[in-house]
C-alpha cells in the first residue's frame, strides 16, 4: 500500500508529521486498504471548523472532527488511486477535550485522527451499534500515537 498523505497545520501545531503518517497508515492497514490511496488530515482553528460544520451539517457550532469521504472502501479499478477524502480537526477543541478528559493532547489527537479516518472508510458510530467505536478503541491502543516534533 502507498499512501499519498497531505498534512496541513500538523507541523505548525508542533506535531511530528511522520507520527501522524504512521498512525494513518496503521489504520488503513487494519482496514485492509491496498494499492494507491490518498487522503488529507488538516488541523484548523475553531472558526474554520465551525464554518465547515455549519455549511456541511447545518450545525452552527464548534466540533472536534469532521470527515469528508470520497471513495470509501468500495471496489475501484485496479489502476485507480483511492481518494479517501479529508479529515479536519479543531486543534483548540481537541486541547479542550484533552483537558476535560484528563488525557494528553497527543492521546486526544490520536483518537480524533483514527475516528476521522474510520469515517472516511464508511464507518458511522451513530448507526452501527458500537462497531466503529470498538474498532477505534482497539486501534488507538495498538498503534503508536501522534508525537511532538521535538
Amino acid at each position: 500500500m502507498h499512501v499519498d498523505l497531505v498534512l496541513e497545520g500538523v507541523a505548525e501545531a508542533g506535531l511530528d508529521p511522520a507520527s501522524v503518517e504512521r498512525l494513518v497508515t496503521g489504520v488503513l492497514e487494519d482496514l485492509g486498504v491496498e494499492g494507491e490511496c490518498a487522503l488529507a488530515v488538516c488541523l484548523v482553528d475553531d472558526e474554520a471548523i465551525r464554518a465547515l460544520n455549519r455549511t456541511h451539517r447545518g450545525l452552527d457550532s464548534v466540533t472536534d472532527v469532521l470527515s469528508f469521504p470520497v471513495d470509501g472502501l468500495d471496489p475501484l479499478p485496479s489502476d485507480m488511486e483511492r481518494e479517501l477524502g479529508d479529515v479536519v480537526i479543531s486543534l483548540a477543541q481537541a486541547r479542550r477535550q484533552a483537558e476535560d478528559e484528563g488525557v494528553s493532547e497527543h492521546e486526544e489527537l490520536t483518537h480524533l485522527v483514527v475516528h476521522g479516518v474510520l469515517h472516511l472508510a464508511g464507518f458511522d458510530h451513530e448507526t452501527d451499534g458500537g462497531e466503529m467505536l470498538e474498532r477505534e478503541d482497539r486501534l488507538v491502543a495498538a498503534l503508536p500515537p501522534v508525537a511532538s516534533s521535538a
